[in-house]
C-alpha cells in the first residue's frame, strides 16, 4: 500500500480523512467513486420504492467495482477499505457529499491535491 501519511497512521476519522483524500488524488478515481456512490444510493431508493430488499445485495458489488477500478487502474494504490473499512465507507460518503455540495475543492486545495 502506498503510504501517504505525513505523520503517524490515523487514530480517528478526523486524522483519517486527509489521508483518504490523498489516496483519491486523481480526479478520475474520485469520479469513479462518485458514480459508484450515486448508484449505491439509487439501489437503496429502488429497493425502498419497489419494496425489494434483495436489491440491497447489489450495493457492495456496484460500489466497490467502481471504487476499485479507480484504485487499481488509475491511482495504482491499495484501497483504504482493506485497512480501514468503516472509516473508508464514511470517507467515501463525506467526499461524495462535499463534492455534490461544492465544498470539496477547498479541502483538496489545502492538501495540495489538484482538482
Amino acid at each position: 500500500m502506498s503510504s501517504k501519511y505525513e505523520a503517524a497512521p490515523p487514530t480517528d476519522f478526523a486524522s483519517f480523512f486527509p489521508y483518504y483524500l490523498r489516496e483519491h488524488a486523481h480526479p478520475v478515481c474520485r469520479a469513479l467513486h462518485y458514480i459508484g456512490t450515486t448508484l449505491v444510493l439509487g439501489i437503496v431508493l429502488a429497493a425502498i420504492y419497489l419494496g425489494e430488499p434483495s436489491y440491497l445485495w447489489f450495493m457492495p458489488l456496484v460500489g466497490y467495482f467502481f471504487a476499485w477500478v479507480g484504485h487499481f487502474f488509475i491511482e495504482k494504490n491499495r484501497p483504504a477499505t482493506f485497512t480501514y473499512p468503516l472509516w473508508s465507507l464514511a470517507g467515501d460518503f463525506k467526499m461524495y457529499f462535499l463534492f455534490i455540495t461544492g465544498r470539496l475543492g477547498p479541502q483538496l486545495k489545502a492538501l495540495g491535491i489538484q482538482q
